[in-house]
């Protein structure tokens, strides 16, 4: 499996609560695609997410975000980790 980073625009003033349950959100449905979600980070004043997963590509990873409520565009290939 490949590793997925995506991005999600709009999304100014997320909290902590709200990032846990789009994330928990996620995890609900990953099994459908084979996806697993890792982890997630937010800048709130910039109202960008990111969240990492494991994949077997980057439509995977769209298809669940849609299905968990907050769809994405932007999935990048991560190739490489240290």
């Amino acid at each position: 499996m490949a590793k997925f980073m995506d991005v999600h625009h709009g999304m100014k003033g997320i909290t902590a609560e709200q990032l846990s349950a789009a994330h928990r959100a996620d995890l609900a449905v990953e099994a459908k695609e084979k996806v697993h979600f890792e982890r997630a980070w937010a800048d709130p004043q910039s109202g960008t997410v990111y969240c990492l997963s494991e994949a077997p590509s980057a439509e995977a990873v769209k298809k669940v975000h849609a299905m968990a409520g907050h769809p994405v565009e932007e999935v990048h290939p991560v190739p490489l980790t240290i």
